[in-house]
């Protein structure tokens, strides 16, 4: 389990940094939401990661230099990278949200749903795109496997 959860953010990772580069190349096209979604698709992984691992993590809907979030990127992959090594995916972790409600998943639910909503999110950026005349990226986990 731990060599797909390893090639599923290697994947995650993958077009995280395209939707950053496209996004990038066409930044005086794209429009807010547009920016307020890849960062907050950063921002979900850093938490899910900071979650397991006991760390201060950012705000949901907080907004990054543009410059950096390649590095945020890359921090949340290793991160993540990191848990899937070191913790059981068994393992429940009690965590509040941030709304203030507790609640306990086990390492793996925690895991799965940071891939999970960053795939969701890239498809919103997507029709974003289109929206604006920037051609969408296709980031079905089969192209990224062929």
């Amino acid at each position: 389990m731990k060599e797909k959860l390893i090639d599923l953010f290697e994947y995650t990772f993958h077009f995280n940094s395209e939707m950053i580069r496209v996004i990038a190349e066409n930044i005086g096209k794209v429009d807010e939401k547009t920016i307020n979604l890849i960062n907050h698709t950063l921002n979900a992984q850093q938490i899910w990661n900071s979650r397991i691992l006991g760390e201060k993590t950012f705000e949901v809907w907080q907004i990054s230099p543009f410059e950096i979030l390649e590095e945020i990127n890359r921090r949340n992959f290793e991160k993540s990278i990191e848990i899937v090594h070191n913790f059981d995916p068994d393992q429940k972790i009690s965590y509040q949200n941030s709304r203030g409600t507790y609640f306990e998943n086990t390492v793996f639910e925690m895991l799965f749903q940071s891939i999970n909503h960053s795939t969701y999110h890239r498809g919103q950026i997507n029709s974003l795109l289109k929206q604006n005349g920037i051609d969408p990226i296709l980031t079905d986990y089969i192209f990224y496997k062929r």
